[in-house]
């Protein structure tokens, strides 16, 4: 039986296209959340784009009808625009105030007694990103869900770049042997993605291992081509981190990816391997180190000063391990080595949108903060012969509206696994001291 959902402002802020995502059953937008997306429009960020597109939409859609009476959708639906459901008697009884998400709640909880009185009742749904107003349903006794369409995979099953399997000894023999492994010949039940790495250990319980990748045409296990050597200093401290710069050093990939929780070494790495491309190798012309202007905590609100004078208190964790690379003892030594060099560039993703940058040597940091919208923006900047690295540690969620499945850097994880051109991993283990992992894992 067709269901009624109920759309909480968030979730059109979130996804314009969220009224599309209920197949063939009645969308409500109550006529309070029309009232909240206009207060959203002239903001200058992602919310305020999505508001102004769903003001398009809804606009466009006038042509087919008049909303408060039904507009047909295309996969068979009807969008309603509920302008009578108002009666906020039995929603003040409980919470009393009569604030815009108690107004919503108000229009769902209606509809539901409207359809208690049919001899077939339509189940009533509400469909909020916002917790506490899913909690104040259930109080009320309403069905409330949140909005999943935009989910690429569920949280259990996100990509991690690597996989461990358990072989016959004869098998790491065989590598060893010939350098490399024929993926068919291994009988695998699950898939292999290209650029993904495999460590095989002995399923007798001995210490025999091997580290290997998947060619990028999916069909062979590779040794790794680099040695565990220093990179601009810096030396991979356990199995993740090894693998993480063989994605970062590979210039036949131009899209890597790095997820994982705080001290896991994700930047420091990269702008190791950035400054090996970049100064010694001239690979590249110029190394970008971007990341989103997204506080934590409450906003320090306006900076006085220059462009470089107002970032910088939000580049800092950037400078910090630039500074460890660069081995600096005094105060603004980094800043010197940065102007003489002219090649290392700090920027937010403010200022990306509209450029194309070629040749040069990317790093987004914080991407987890991005939506998918505005890391579409960001990875489509990218000109030939440039190599773009997006880290961050989806568990550490800033942005309102997006958490660890539904964020861009989890949605270009799961999109790009499958392409050649791309490469991804998981790193698990903190290194910065004993105390971050401890903090990361108890806190």
């Amino acid at each position: 039986m067709k269901k009624i959902f109920v759309l909480d402002t968030n979730v059109l802020l979130h996804d314009p296209q969220a009224i599309f995502a209920f197949d063939d059953n009645e969308v409500v937008i109550p006529a309070v959340v029309l009232e909240e997306i206009d207060s959203k429009k002239r903001l200058a960020d992602e919310i305020g784009r999505n508001a102004r597109s769903v003001s398009r939409l809804l606009d466009g859609m006038r042509e087919d009808g008049h909303l408060h009476e039904g507009i047909p959708l295309r996969g068979g639906g009807v969008l309603r625009v509920e302008l009578n459901h108002r009666s906020f008697v039995r929603v003040q009884e409980m919470f009393g105030e009569m604030s815009n998400d108690n107004r919503i709640l108000a229009v769902a909880l209606n509809y539901y007694l409207e359809e208690q009185e049919k001899t077939e009742p339509r189940d009533v749904v509400l469909v909020s990103k916002d917790v506490l107003v899913r909690i104040k349903a259930d109080v009320l006794g309403l069905d409330a869900q949140d909005y999943l369409s935009d989910r690429i995979v569920q949280h259990s099953e996100v990509y991690g770049g690597y996989v461990t399997l358990f072989v016959h000894p004869s098998v790491i023999d065989e590598f060893y042997t010939y350098r490399f492994l024929a993926v068919k010949a291994l009988q695998l039940t699950t898939k292999l993605h290209p650029n993904e790495f495999i460590i095989l250990r002995d399923e007798m319980g001995t210490s025999k291992s091997a580290l290997l990748k998947v060619s990028q045409d999916g069909a062979r296990l590779e040794p790794l081509y680099l040695s565990n050597d220093p990179v601009w200093g810096i030396t991979a401290r356990n199995a993740q981190q090894r693998m993480a710069l063989e994605l970062l050093l590979n210039d036949d990939i131009p899209l890597v990816t790095l997820t994982g929780k705080a001290g896991t070494g994700k930047t420091l790495l990269a702008l190791a391997a950035g400054l090996s491309k970049v100064e010694d190798e001239h690979k590249y012309k110029k190394l970008l180190i971007a990341r989103p202007v997204v506080p934590m905590g409450k906003d320090i609100g306006y900076l006085p000063g220059e462009k470089e004078e107002k970032l910088r208190p939000w580049m800092q964790p950037i400078y910090d391990n630039l500074e460890y690379l660069f081995d600096t003892k005094k105060s603004g030594d980094i800043d010197k080595i940065l102007m003489g060099l002219g090649s290392i560039q700090v920027e937010a993703l403010t200022y990306i949108r509209g450029r194309s940058i070629p040749g040069q040597f990317i790093i987004i940091d914080e991407a987890q903060n991005l939506s998918r919208h505005e890391v579409k923006t960001i990875v489509s900047r990218v000109g030939e012969g440039s190599k773009i690295v997006l880290m961050g540690d989806p568990e550490q969620i800033d942005h309102p509206y997006l958490d660890a499945v539904s964020n861009g850097l989890t949605h270009i994880v799961e999109r790009f696994k499958q392409e050649s051109s791309s490469g991804h991993m998981t790193l698990e283990k903190g290194e910065r001291s004993k105390l971050a992992q401890l903090a990361a894992d108890l806190l």
